[in-house]
């Protein structure tokens, strides 16, 4: 197939709803031969394993990824407790066991209370934190032992839906997580079943909100990719303008405002901290800004598109 120009598709973020089995970047090149464009990118690194929302920024809306990708994240996991694994999910291989017979609700819920708050988290070492700048999964596969850093994460809460027995040895918890940017839930399994003495890991694991975006909103890649290459719209696709405004406070300018932002210049200040959408007449996004001091600067510019 051959490819058009970048700039022939609307910028956009498409709003994935990620089937297991497939990597992130699988969804990424599947959304690259749909569109027929090489400039798309993705906030937030879903495990192969894990479902759930993935989005996807096309052409200069990959510009908004790297702001999105540090956003506050939900989860719906399964914890099993009474079995480890080499990379703390069911895709791994068991480590070891140890009978969660005797394991109460009381004390599930209390190891998982243990995991909320501001935590120093080391990563599962099957992640792709990097060592000495090669990935960590690559390390493990390549048989090196090592230690990952701990790292500062905070999980918002944990509710716990429901706790089972598949067997009389294991115990199965459905909880779902709200945490901030980095933190593994992966992790918080394993830590939960070290706390409890039997060992613990995933067994199911689904993204269901990044930032302001849901699964609600979500699409298969096909379904998302196909409504933008067609007429540019559609379930699972946020136009760049409206993606801005959802996660930044705006700052409307006059058609003078958004020619000087145009050409790299001040504007005044918007008179409130952080990055804002900076939005011109025809509803068309010209920048993010920041303040600085009593004007406001660029912080990154789009093009008309």
């Amino acid at each position: 197939m051959s490819r058009r120009p970048d700039a022939d598709v609307p910028f956009a973020l498409l709003l994935v709803d990620k089937p297991g089995g497939m990597t992130s970047h699988d969804v990424v090149a599947r959304a690259r031969r749909v569109l027929s464009v090489r400039k798309v990118g993705h906030a937030g690194t879903l495990d192969p394993m894990a479902t759930g929302l993935l989005v996807l920024g096309v052409g200069a809306a990959t510009r908004l990824l790297g702001h999105l990708s540090g956003s506050d994240k939900t989860y719906e996991a399964t914890v099993r407790l009474g079995s480890t694994t080499v990379t703390d999910d069911r895709e791994g291989e068991i480590t070891a066991t140890s009978s969660a017979a005797g394991v109460t609700e009381d004390d599930v819920r209390a190891a998982l209370a243990g995991q909320v708050g501001p935590l120093q988290q080391v990563p599962s070492s099957v992640s792709a934190v990097k060592v000495d700048g090669r990935r960590s999964y690559d390390r493990v596969r390549a048989g090196e032992e090592f230690e990952l850093a701990p790292r500062a994460v905070t999980v918002h809460r944990i509710d716990v839906h429901r706790v089972s027995r598949p067997t009389p040895d294991l115990v199965d918890v459905e909880v779902t997580v709200s945490c901030s940017t980095g933190t593994y839930v992966r992790a918080i399994a394993r830590d939960v079943g070290a706390a409890l003495g039997v060992g613990g890991h995933l067994t199911a694991l689904r993204r269901t909100s990044s930032g302001p975006f849901s699964t609600a909103d979500a699409r298969p890649v096909e379904d998302a990719a196909g409504a933008l290459a067609g007429p540019g719209a559609g379930p699972g696709v946020l136009a760049l303008t409206d993606a801005a405004r959802a996660f930044f406070p705006v700052r409307d300018l006059t058609a003078e405002e958004a020619v000087a932002l145009g050409h790299g210049q001040r504007v005044p200040a918007t008179g409130a901290p952080g990055l804002h959408a900076a939005v011109g007449p025809g509803n068309r996004l010209a920048a993010l800004i920041e303040d600085a001091g009593p004007v406001a600067r660029v912080s990154v510019g789009f093009p008309p598109g």
